[in-house]
Order: C-alpha cells, then structure tokens, then sequence
C-alpha cells in the first residue's frame, strides 16, 4: 500500500525547487556578446535609480530613528534624575541613577553619531546637522562622567543643549524628530 506524502511537504519541495529555479534565471549571464540591449540597459540604469532615491528617504527616517531614540535616552535618564536631584550625594538611589546615566550618555552619544553619519545621505539634512557635529564630538566622554558621579550642571546642560539642536535641525529639514525612549536592554545592548 502506497504511503501519501502529506501536502506540506510537497508544498515545500515545491517552493523549495521554483525558489531554486528563479534563482539560478536570476543568477545566470547573458549569451549576448555585444553587451546587451538597450532594454536590459535601461533595466539595469532604473534599480540603481530608484536606490539612491529609497537610500535619501531611508537616510532621513534612520535619523529620525537615531536622533529620537538619543533624545529620550537623554531625557529619561539624564535630565529628568538631573533635576529631581537623584545625583545629589546622599540621595536615594543615586548609584543606580549614575549607572543608568552613563549608559544613556554612551547609547545617546552612539545614536547621535549615527543619527549625523544618516543626515549625510539627504542633503538639506546633511546641511542642517553639519555644524553640530563638533558638538556631538564634545560629548564623547560624558558618559563616563556620568557613571563616574563627575558630572555637573554644565554637562547635563550639554547633553540637553546638543539634543534640542539635533531636533531643531531635523524640523528645519523636515524630520521631526520625537523622543523615543529606548529600554534598559536597549541601552546595554
């Protein structure tokens, strides 16, 4: 008695071979010695076109992205335990405020510079976010402060300075950029 081959398994044999079909048509040279036509020309010219347009677009939502993510970071876990005095000596859950601070300044720090390297693929963003990157660069070592306990209003004040020039030059180029505040496995990630 002949055993059936139940239907999801010829299903997959059969995806698997098209997908393996389509894939080796795809993969294939042309014969064409003269260097092609002008249809496979113009088919090859319009992806690349169509790329850089999707690449532009991508840039400004990845900054998008990048910049809010920094902010709420910022926020969340700098300015906010900042001003609530959370980093006074003495105060309740200072140490684990400090630690959760300095991992914020390093993730904002990483997203910030993330956020630029993306503006550099729009240009009126690019030429909105190029001034601010010596102040990006100025917050290199804050997040060691901050875990450290060193930081003070000044530093504090640089974070939140460099982020509300980051969201200005995002809505002068059209990409408001709102805060988005990362998780805790974000920041240590």
């Amino acid at each position: 008695m002949p055993r059936s081959v139940p239907l999801r398994r010829t299903l997959a044999a059969l995806l698997l071979s098209c997908a393996l079909v389509a894939g080796a048509t795809a993969c294939g040279g042309s014969d064409d010695t003269s260097g092609g036509n002008a249809a496979s020309a113009s088919a090859a010219a319009s992806p690349a076109v169509s790329a850089s347009a999707q690449k532009q677009r991508l840039a400004k939502t990845r900054f998008v992205a990048n910049a809010g993510l920094a902010a709420g970071a910022t926020y969340q876990w700098i300015i906010k335990p900042y001003r609530a005095g959370t980093f006074k000596k003495g105060a309740e859950g200072r140490r684990l405020a400090l630690v959760k601070a300095g991992l914020a300044g390093g993730f904002a720090y990483n997203r910030l510079k993330a956020a630029a390297e993306n503006a550099k693929g729009d240009p009126l963003l690019s030429k909105a976010v190029a001034p601010l990157t010596a102040g990006i660069e100025s917050l290199k070592g804050l997040g060691t402060k901050l875990r450290k306990g060193e930081a003070g209003e000044g530093d504090v004040g640089a974070f939140e300075s460099v982020i509300d020039s980051i969201k200005n030059a995002g809505r002068d180029a059209g990409a408001e950029v709102k805060d988005k505040v990362p998780s805790t496995s974000q920041l240590t990630g």
